[in-house]
């Protein structure tokens, strides 16, 4: 975890006012495990500033998107969800409980296009989202679904 003196200098380099109620939700979001939702951060959030708003913590949240301090997840847990790892990395998405896992890049082979990418596109970097079920959902039973039964 940054000092406030670490943490205002990381906002002044990156053209951010470091106002008390943006280095608290910067805080909220750097929280392990990562991957937080924008609502898992206002509840974080609330608990140290209670008269802030949801809408607070998401203008906030694109505005350290935006310049670089976060960065996105993929959208298939179904929300915006904040990356705090800057690393290169990859991801674990469990389709049943939305959980997002990092995945080190060096876990995967390196990935190679067969063919030039079309429309003159040219990849910066390759993430990777591995769509299943984590440990938990696999040993927890799904709900049951009842069959309508034939008369």
């Amino acid at each position: 975890m940054l000092t406030h003196s670490e943490l205002r200098q990381l906002f002044h380099r990156h053209g951010l006012a470091a106002t008390h109620q943006r280095q608290i939700i910067y805080e909220a979001a750097m929280v392990p495990p990562g991957h937080a939702s924008p609502e898992a951060i206002y509840d974080r959030v609330r608990k140290k500033i209670p008269g802030v708003s949801l809408a607070t913590v998401y203008k906030n949240l694109r505005t350290f998107i935006d310049c670089g301090l976060l960065g996105r997840v993929s959208l298939h847990s179904g929300s915006l969800r904040v990356e705090s790892n800057p690393e290169p990395h990859h991801h674990l998405v469990c389709i049943r409980c939305k959980s997002i896992v990092d995945l080190e890049e060096k876990e995967l082979a390196p990935i190679r296009f067969r063919h030039k990418l079309p429309y003159g596109f040219r990849a910066q970097r390759v993430a990777v989202d591995i769509l299943g079920i984590c440990k938990a959902c696999s040993v927890r039973p799904r709900a049951s679904r009842k069959r309508p039964t034939r008369r």
